[in-house]
């Protein structure tokens, strides 16, 4: 069987950042999450059309149209093929209505419009948004 090995930076630890070491600097990679109090109760529908429109907001080209599945213990969760990777979505509603956005891509793309379209479209009354 083969072994697997794994290269770690001597000042590098689990909760640090510092130590991090782009390994592949010729391959664009941009990470968003955006994070909110939505005004509504979200629906699997909101979840595929909000998926669809960040498509044309990223200016990405979709694969497969969004997945969404439901769980009773934690709430809905999405998420959309990109042909430059994709983008993750969950929400909940107990013990608060609020949900959360991961994106994911190899393509360039403006986090300031992802951020106003998602408070616009989910009218929030709060929004916070960090890149990787």
């Amino acid at each position: 069987m083969p072994s697997l090995t794994t290269e770690r930076d001597s000042a590098s630890s689990p909760n640090a950042t510092s130590g991090f070491r782009d390994l592949a600097p010729a391959i664009t990679r941009q990470r968003l999450v955006v994070e909110g109090y939505p005004t509504f109760v979200i629906t699997d529908e909101h979840i595929r059309d909000y998926l669809r429109q960040l498509s044309v907001v990223t200016d990405m080209i979709t694969l497969i149209e969004p997945v969404t599945h439901v769980s009773d213990l934690y709430g809905w969760a999405g998420w959309i093929h990109w042909e430059t990777s994709g983008a993750h979505f969950y929400s909940w509603e107990r013990p608060v209505e609020f949900f959360s956005v991961d994106i994911y891509t190899c393509k360039a793309f403006d986090p300031a419009a992802v951020v106003a379209f998602t408070e616009a479209y989910f009218r929030t009354t709060q929004i916070v948004a960090k890149e990787f």
